[in-house]
This record gives C-alpha cells, sequence and structure tokens, in this order.
C-alpha cells in the first residue's frame, strides 16, 4: 500500500458501547485483537497529523442499544474522537446515506480511505461498498474489524469467523483491497519517511 498523508483518511465506523453490551451478554465475536489493532491506527493516524473520521449510528429502531439516549450509543474509549476530529452521525447502515460525509471527504481531499469498524458484515461492509462505488480507494482494515455469529436465513448458525472471512472475500478486489492494520501503519510509515 502507497499512502499520500494529504489524501487519505480513517473511517472508524460504530464502534460504540453497545457492541461491547452484546458481548457481555453472552454474543460471541471473532478477531479479540479488533480494538488494540483499531487503536494502533487510530494513533498512526493522528501521529502523522491524518485525517479521522469517527462514524456514529444513531438508531431510530425502538429497542436498539445504539439509539442516541442509550449507553450502547457512546464511543468504545480507544476509539474516542478528540477534540476537532469529526463525528459523522448517521442512521442506516452506510455512512454516506443522509449524511455530508462524501463532501468533507471530497473537499479535504480525501481520496483513500481506511476503514475500521464493527460490524463487518454490517456497516463496515456498507460504506466500504458505497465508497468503491463513489470512486474512493477503499481500504478496509481485516483485523481492525469484526463479526458476531448469527443465525442465517436457513436456520443455521453461521459463525462470526466465516460471516468476517467472506465479507472480506466479496468486498476485495470489486469495492476494496483489504488491508491489515500493520501493512496500514507500514505504510505511513514509509510515507514519512520519503
Amino acid at each position: 500500500m502507497t499512502v499520500l498523508p494529504a489524501r487519505t483518511a480513517l473511517l472508524l465506523v460504530d464502534v460504540q458501547q453497545a457492541f461491547l453490551e452484546m458481548e457481555k451478554a453472552g454474543r460471541r465475536r471473532n478477531n479479540p485483537l479488533a480494538l488494540r489493532n483499531i487503536a494502533r491506527l487510530l494513533g498512526a493516524f493522528r501521529g502523522h497529523g491524518m485525517a479521522v473520521f469517527h462514524i456514529r449510528h444513531a438508531s431510530r429502531e425502538p429497542d436498539s442499544l445504539l439509539r442516541p439516549e442509550r449507553s450502547g450509543y457512546q464511543p468504545i474509549e480507544e476509539a474516542r474522537e478528540r477534540p476537532g476530529e469529526p463525528v459523522v452521525v448517521k442512521h442506516v447502515n452506510s455512512a454516506f446515506i443522509g449524511t455530508d460525509l462524501e463532501k468533507r471527504l471530497r473537499e479535504g481531499g480525501h481520496d483513500t480511505l481506511v476503514i475500521a469498524g464493527i460490524t463487518t458484515n454490517h456497516c463496515v461492509e456498507t460504506t466500504t461498498r458505497m465508497a468503491g462505488n463513489l470512486g474512493f480507494d477503499a481500504r478496509p482494515a481485516s483485523d481492525a474489524c469484526y463479526a458476531f455469529d448469527r443465525i442465517g436465513y436457513g436456520g443455521r448458525t453461521e459463525s462470526a469467523e466465516a460471516i468476517h472471512e467472506m465479507t472480506l472475500s466479496n468486498l476485495d478486489g470489486e469495492f476494496a483491497r483489504i488491508e491489515t492494520t500493520d501493512t496500514v501503519v507500514a505504510a505511513l510509515s514509509n510515507s514519512a519517511a520519503a
């Protein structure tokens, strides 16, 4: 991966307390180091003075843990925004629908997007697909997002690992190029050294 710092932004999608609450309630997920990797990406972007956009989901569903008045709406501490870092609030899976995210990215000259967050197969995937369709160079970090086990449409339990891997496989080469935290951090270090 080659990084032009002024043209690259980090999108942190829905790194919110609701997902920790789901885990505490017994939901199983994959990728146990995802939050650590999200924090590494955030630290690297901040350390290089690069753009960071925090995407927050404000659900309108009556029973959702992500409703703005509930504790689940709040950011997970590892990904809490700092003053000056924009928070883009969305109500659907894509961070581009009903928000000014695309306008902000274009005005800032950001055409490469490193994407991380929760969950791989919902808002990370939808945001990545739309980023690719809009012409952005979308780069999800495979180890900085995760999925949960779920019951599939046929009633069969689908593992978080399988969901995560298939989601990334569907995105790779069609909507995005899949990266890892290490490849992104190395690219940022290389750009700073050049």
